[in-house]
């Protein structure tokens, strides 16, 4: 009852006023006719898409319409007024043109700056520049010094100092290392064994293996060591070792007596003493974890057939591929490949490869 009422009320209405005869009453009826159709629209569909051109051209349109005019808009007044600040964000984007000034740095140039900042940390830039200059590279100190700062290497003096890696490569020569690790047999016996490496040509030196690697032990292996190293006329600098309870003061006497200088690694950083540490790696992916060991005299048998490949006849890539016993002697490269002999170690396990005669 009540929408009859409304209906025949609402009839009664458009009736009058497109009766007057004026076209604007009749424009009037069919804005709000599509208003309304627009508003059931609304209701029935989801979130309308609309493309560049729509916003373009309800963005327009809301300027010529007062605010109060804007609830015909399917979007909200917050919305037109974006798009409407992103049409002017549009208008205004243009390609700048290259300003005027110094040239940026070629990016040769760049990695070379980079490069002789890393590889010398007490260089400063005035030091980097001379260098450059020397090669031909004109740079200003100040766009040296904003380069440095901008990849983090920071001036110099204050860059870091050198690592431990660095640090022994400068004194490899004259240092020497050992450490001790353990190998399990196959009635699960621990075996313990002590060794010496060479940081300047690699090589290395079995001192022996034994269950109980005490102090007097240890000890004993020293002078036995020292003695060979008498016979050959060798003397080192320095000895890295680690804080095992195992190396007594006596321990160290016997290098002093030398003068060889002892240094202990810190606390819990393997990586002071990275050359014993990866000669106990190499040892073991190339040798001991691909053979069951029946005691110690099998360990040392072993060890002692690997310790000879490993000074003799393997390349280090620390030594340009050359191997720690004879470094320079290499065969001539050939034109043609010549005849290859192999030769069979530990069963077969390791192969050695030289000329045939």
């Amino acid at each position: 009852m009540v929408f009859a009422l409304l209906y025949l009320a609402l009839r009664r209405l458009f009736r009058l006023s497109v009766g007057s005869g004026e076209q604007a009453h009749s424009k009037d009826v069919q804005i709000l006719v599509l208003r309304h159709q627009l508003k059931v629209l609304h209701r029935q569909a989801g979130r309308p898409r609309l493309r560049r051109l729509d916003r373009l051209v309800l963005a327009a349109a809301s300027r010529v319409l007062p605010r109060a005019a804007w609830s015909s808009f399917m979007a909200s007044p917050q919305t037109l007024l974006r798009w409407h600040r992103e049409l002017i964000r549009r208008k205004w984007t243009y390609k700048r043109k290259d300003r005027g000034g110094r040239p940026p740095l070629d990016p040769a140039t760049r990695e070379l700056i980079i490069r002789l900042a890393r590889e010398n940390r007490r260089w400063v830039c005035v030091r980097i520049q001379g260098e450059l200059a020397k090669l031909g590279v004109r740079v200003s100190a100040t766009k040296i010094r904003t380069l440095l700062r901008r990849e983090g290497l920071g001036p110099a003096p204050r860059r870091s100092g050198p690592t431990w890696s660095e640090f022994l490569r400068a004194q490899a020569s004259g240092v020497l290392a050992c450490d001790l690790f353990t190998v399990e047999t196959l009635f699960l016996k621990t075996l313990y064994v002590f060794f010496f490496i060479e940081l300047g040509t690699r090589r290395v030196h079995v001192a022996g293996a034994t269950r109980t690697p005490d102090s007097a032990w240890v000890t004993q292996q020293a002078r036995n060591f020292s003695g060979d190293l008498a016979g050959r006329q060798v003397a080192f600098r320095f000895l890295i070792r680690d804080r095992d309870s195992k190396y007594t003061s006596g321990f160290d006497e016997v290098f002093r007596c030398d003068g060889t200088r002892v240094i202990r690694t810190p606390i819990r950083a393997p990586r002071a003493n990275a050359f014993a540490e990866r000669w106990v790696r190499t040892v073991r992916t190339e040798c001991l974890d691909w053979m069951l060991i029946l005691g110690r005299r099998h360990l040392e048998r072993v060890l002692s057939v690997y310790v000879m490949h490993y000074n003799l006849e393997r390349p280090h890539r620390g030594l340009a591929l050359a191997t720690p016993i004879s470094p320079i002697g290499r065969a001539e490269p050939a034109a043609i490949a010549p005849p290859v002999r192999r030769r069979d170690l530990l069963g077969g396990l390791i192969h050695e490869y030289s000329r045939a005669a």
